[in-house]
């Protein structure tokens, strides 16, 4: 299965805007997803996998999604789901390749944090943290994406650039 990256509009069967009864519908032929709210804050998490590729379904406003992430099965788990933005393997192909082909059309990337490197103006964040053995480069860095979260146009402006 492949599940297309499509920024700033979703991830998958799940579109930014859904509502939570809409975005349960999207994943449960893959599952009885799991909904969660938090209540210090307006956030509802609603949770599945698809072959083993987590995604997580967030709904910070008004109880529509505001973001989709999806994560790697972890090492030594094998799937056959691609995880796919303009035709490329998000989990599969290195990541600082992934990242130079985002330059190269024309996208702005923050790697500041380079576990944690940002295209802004598409609404992309990327995760390669993990404690996991995973190959790694020399300073240490997965070679890979662990985690990959689609969201509206200016999400990170509010949510990961305020988050330190």
């Amino acid at each position: 299965m492949d599940l297309l990256l499509e920024p700033p509009h979703g991830a998958g069967p799940v579109r930014l805007g859904m509502t939570l009864d809409e975005a349960v519908a999207a994943v449960s032929p893959w599952g009885e997803p799991r909904v969660r709210t938090r209540p210090n804050r307006v956030l509802v998490t609603v949770s599945a996998k698809c072959d083993k590729v987590g995604v997580e379904v967030l709904l910070e406003e008004e109880n529509t999604v505001t973001a989709v992430e999806l994560w790697w099965p972890g090492e030594g788990r094998e799937t056959s789901t691609r995880v796919l933005l303009d035709g490329e393997d998000v989990f599969r192909a290195p990541a600082d390749e992934l990242l130079a082909r985002a330059v190269a059309r024309g996208w702005t990337v923050d790697a500041e944090n380079p576990e944690n490197p940002l295209v802004p103006g598409v609404s992309l964040g990327f995760t390669r943290q993990t404690s996991q053995e995973v190959p790694r480069n020399a300073d240490g860095i997965p070679v890979h994406f662990t985690s990959v979260l689609v969201a509206a146009e200016n999400y990170y402006d509010y949510r990961y650039k305020n988050a330190n």
